[in-house]
């Protein structure tokens, strides 16, 4: 190798040992092969006789970047915008200015290695064909997938040295939020969080009706969203109304944003005191989303619910809120059999006992009701999602099998007429 491809792999291999708070970033398949890589050409480059060994090297870090389909200048950015150590996270919820002088100098450095991680790539190919007489025949990285616009903080990291660009840095992390909360924006609870990276898509503009009760959930996220304080809401109504749909449809509505949406299945309600724990004094503005909500008395899951919605002594964090639908107006299931009776002497006052289980759906601060479709907003939503999907189909003749559809169906919904629709594309 030449003294000045030499110089540069020293450079890569300093600014490697030299990360203070960044080591996460190399920790996974890519940084690890990579790591290998540097190490097998800083000894064929004394040993004429590990070219083999530098190639296969290479051809580890190749494939690992392959499975990841980037290129290592934008695997780099992405792992750094998505990094989660002492300097994100304090820098999440707190001023830069705040912080230990020593973590933002470390903080720093770090970027400044990682630049020149970033700059040095390019030239790993070269070694690799000098130390193994090649002449040009490997194969060069893959190049930037990066298809749509980038942020001005990426096009800054594409241009400049990153170590000027701490306080931009801090301010991405602020904003977006960094390890599971700055990849992903849905989640699942299932014994633990797990990031959902392809949601719903459904577009709230899209929902047609219910615009009272639209531009509620949505005055009530602003809310939310502002740092006021912002009420859990109870979605009542038939089903295919588009409860759930409205609910999953703000994460498209509020892009860019602090807002992210957690489901909970009613199975997993024991575990929201947990929950609640992992979201307290993170910036990000959080949605806990139940679908179909109905209990039984004796639900575990109805008293977790209720100790979140009446409070306890451990006070509800003020950047989430509960939004849940159901197909009952009073969650809680009620029997005759609960109704009082004279002869009845375990309860002396059962009423207050039938009351607090008919009041539960009380306790959400707003409820919004989705009356079913009648016949003309049925064929509102029929013709709208038709005139989307571009059908070429007579008007009368669509509604005569719109209605015929739904006949044979589920009813009239704006879930029937989209299966309506989806059959029509079928067909």
């Amino acid at each position: 190798m030449s003294d000045r491809h030499t110089a540069e792999l020293h450079q890569m291999q300093r600014a490697i040992a030299g990360l203070f708070l960044y080591q996460d970033i190399l920790d996974c398949v890519v940084g690890k092969s990579l790591i290998e890589l540097i190490r097998a050409i800083a000894i064929g480059d004394r040993s004429q006789g590990n070219a083999l060994i530098c190639l296969t090297a290479y051809g580890n870090f190749f494939r690992a970047l392959a499975a990841e389909n980037c290129s290592w200048e934008e695997f780099l950015i992405r792992r750094l915008l998505q990094a989660e150590n002492p300097f994100s996270l304090q820098v999440q919820s707190k001023d830069l200015g705040s912080l230990s002088p020593a973590i933002v100098s470390a903080a720093q450095s770090d970027l400044h290695g990682l630049y020149t991680l970033y700059t040095h790539g390019q030239y790993i190919p070269q070694w690799i064909e000098q130390l193994g007489g090649l002449n040009g025949k490997v194969i060069r990285a893959i190049e930037s997938t990066i298809t749509h616009s980038p942020s001005e903080l990426v096009t800054a990291l594409q241009t400049r040295d990153w170590s000027e660009l701490v306080s931009d840095v801090a301010q991405y992390y602020h904003q977006n939020g960094v390890g599971l909360f700055g990849k992903y924006r849905a989640f699942r609870w299932k014994d633990q969080l797990r990031g959902i990276p392809y949601f719903d898509q459904i577009q709230i503009d899209k929902l047609i009706g219910y615009e009272t009760q639209k531009s509620t959930i949505i005055k009530n996220t602003d809310a939310l969203l502002a740092g006021k304080p912002a009420l859990n809401i109870l979605l009542y109504g038939g089903k295919g109304t588009g409860k759930s749909s409205l609910i999953k449809g703000l994460l498209n509505y509020y892009t860019d944003s602090q807002l992210r949406l957690i489901e909970v299945s009613k199975a997993d309600l024991i575990n929201l005191p947990m929950i609640l724990d992992l979201l307290t004094d993170l910036p990000q503005k959080f949605i806990i989303f139940v679908d179909d909500l109905s209990f039984e008395a004796d639900d575990e899951a109805f008293k977790a619910l209720k100790v979140v919605l009446e409070g306890s002594v451990t006070a509800k964090p003020a950047n989430v809120v509960v939004y849940a639908t159901s197909n009952r107006r009073h969650l809680v299931r009620e029997y005759f059999a609960d109704r009082p009776r004279p002869q009845d002497a375990d309860d002396i006052h059962t009423w207050d006992t039938v009351q607090e289980k008919l009041s539960f759906s009380d306790r959400f601060g707003i409820t919004l009701t989705f009356e079913p479709a009648d016949q003309p907003k049925y064929l509102e939503i029929v013709h709208h999602l038709a005139n989307s999907a571009k059908l070429g189909i007579d008007r009368d003749d669509l509604d005569a099998r719109a209605l015929q559809w739904a006949t044979r169906h589920n009813g009239r919904s704006g879930r029937t007429a989209r299966q309506f629709i989806d059959y029509l594309l079928g067909e």
